[in-house]
């Protein structure tokens, strides 16, 4: 028998195969990473072609996702905002307007038929038999909301009953005649009431320079309507006490007790109509009364 020790010895080496770039594995993910990069470039686009104030608005909407159930107000099917279940529009910033659909044609024309009755009334200031004696008491004004006019008490010569809703009858002679001069114009009308800052003094109990403000606002509408003003044509009427002073160095002037008729343009009417926004583009806020400053007898006068 032959020496075991002597017999060679094979090594069998086993080669192989490729797998065929893993079956496709690598299409998948290539696919996945250019999907990511589609998405990502979406997203700086999208980004890029937005406000800031519309990127603030979502910012604020996902730090309080619970807006509605906590502290009210429209639900998801009710809400007019971009991001829906938010209640107001969170988009919106304060003093912000949404641009108007109107051509520039239609802007135009309307400003020039505001500014055609400023003139209008600015001439009969001088001329009518009514308003020429009023004319240091009337005040007019063109503002981003349209044609402001202001009615002011004068120390010897106020609109209304001091501390009182009645008008005056040379009070009534000018809003008849304004009505009749208001109704010239298709535009709607803002009528706000304004006191100084005396507290009121009637005595009735409750009845503040917030009512007293809304009533006298309230008596100018109808007066207006009495100067063949066509009713449909006011818009709001609203009273704002001494919330808003013509004279803000002094809150208890009587210039601060006014009426203020607002002749509006489309896109204040149009922002009223949406939201309930005040005409005025901003409200400040009431500055406290120098001290040392009496009150004028008979309240808010």
């Amino acid at each position: 028998m032959a020496d075991e020790s002597q017999r060679p010895i094979i090594v069998k080496r086993v080669k192989k195969g490729g797998h065929g770039h893993h079956g496709g594995a690598w299409k998948i993910a290539y696919a996945d990473f250019v999907t990511a990069m589609m998405a990502f470039f979406l997203l700086m686009w999208l980004l890029g072609s937005v406000s800031q104030g519309t990127l603030q608005g979502i910012s604020e909407y996902f730090k309080t996702p619970l807006k509605v159930a906590l502290s009210g107000g429209q639900g998801a099917g009710d809400a007019t905002a971009v991001i829906k279940g938010g209640g107001t529009d969170l988009t919106r910033q304060a003093g912000q307007v949404k641009r108007s659909n109107r051509s520039p044609e239609d802007v135009a024309a309307e400003k020039k038929r505001l500014k055609a009755l400023h003139d209008k009334i600015s001439a009969d200031l001088r001329t009518s038999n009514v308003l020429k004696f009023y004319k240091d008491q009337l005040r007019l004004e063109m503002t981003p909301d349209g044609l402001k006019i202001q009615l002011l008490d004068e120390k010897n010569r106020p609109m209304f009953a001091s501390g009182s809703a009645a008008l005056l009858p040379h009070t009534r002679e000018i809003l008849r005649e304004l009505g009749y001069e208001l109704n010239a114009v298709p535009n709607l009308l803002s009528v706000s009431g304004h006191t100084d800052a005396a507290p009121f003094s009637g005595g009735q109990q409750g009845y503040s320079n917030w009512e007293l403000s809304a009533d006298r606002a309230n008596a100018a509408r109808r007066e207006l309507i009495l100067g063949s003003m066509d009713p449909s044509k006011i818009l709001r009427v609203v009273g704002l006490a001494s919330a808003n002073p013509l004279n803000r160095q002094n809150h208890f002037s009587p210039e601060n007790r006014r009426i203020e008729i607002v002749i509006l343009n489309r896109d204040a009417v149009d922002r009223i109509r949406s939201d309930g926004a005040s005409a005025e583009t901003a409200v400040p806020e009431a500055m406290p009364a120098p001290a040392g400053e009496g009150m004028q007898a008979g309240g808010a006068g």
